[in-house]
């Protein structure tokens, strides 16, 4: 088991200079890798450019979004930005990726909402497209870097039986936010089995994502991050 820990991109009122200097001390603690979630519509900071920061600032620890809303964003850039990223920090770049249910987080972003699940099939393909080092919507250069791999690894998030056919189709691994143990466990083994079924190889890999509060003392300003960030 691995255990990553949480950039504090979306919690209200953080300094961005306390973001780096929490970078530098999980690395140092030994953590896995350093994690963001992401929104749009509300005062975070992007992750992209708070895991570019964190890989400016260490030197081994892993990168994940866990999740990037992969509708969202225009696919030709995200190609494009996060293989600048996987080159940028040497290959520690883990891409958790799902489609969200917030319909304002499309809205601001001028994407459509009702169409997602099947923009993200698309999106996926002129990904691993892009990340290959191929031209892609008609254009005659590749448009970023190669990723170090050929690829960047994904996690996809969403529904068990949503998300495995997706993981299956590109080799890539499952995660679940902000569930109990009793949740997740059932959740992953619903994946698996999905997984199997549709003609995935291999034990995918599977994240969970928890949060905790240390300290009574900040339990009032961790429920009001909380219940702000997912009201």
């Amino acid at each position: 088991m691995r255990i990553g820990i949480g950039l504090p991109n979306t919690v209200l009122d953080v300094p961005g200079r306390l973001v780096l200097d929490w970078a530098r001390r999980a690395e140092k603690r030994g953590f896995s890798s350093l994690a963001t979630i992401d929104r749009i519509a509300y005062p975070s900071y992007d992750s992209l450019t708070v895991l570019t920061a964190a890989a400016a600032a260490t030197d081994r620890i892993g990168l994940l979004t866990n999740i990037l809303l992969g509708p969202a964003y225009n696919p030709v850039q995200l190609a494009k930005v996060t293989a600048s990223l996987d080159q940028l920090s040497g290959g520690r770049l883990t891409l958790g990726l799902g489609v969200g249910s917030r319909a304002d987080d499309y809205q601001v972003a001028g994407r459509s909402f009702e169409d997602r699940g099947r923009r993200f099939d698309a999106d996926l393909e002129l990904l691993h497209q892009a990340w290959r080092g191929e031209p892609v919507a008609g254009s005659p250069f590749p448009v970023g870097p190669p990723a170090t791999r050929g690829r960047i690894p994904l996690l996809i998030g969403g529904q068990p039986d949503l998300a495995a056919p997706r993981a299956a189709r590109w080799a890539a691994g499952f995660t679940i936010g902000g569930a109990p143990p009793e949740m997740a466990g059932g959740a992953i083994e619903g994946f698996r089995k999905a997984y199997a079924e549709a003609g995935g190889t291999g034990q995918p890999r599977s994240v969970a994502l928890s949060y905790f509060s240390l300290g009574e003392e900040h339990t009032a300003e961790s429920l009001h991050n909380l219940r702000t960030y997912y009201g």
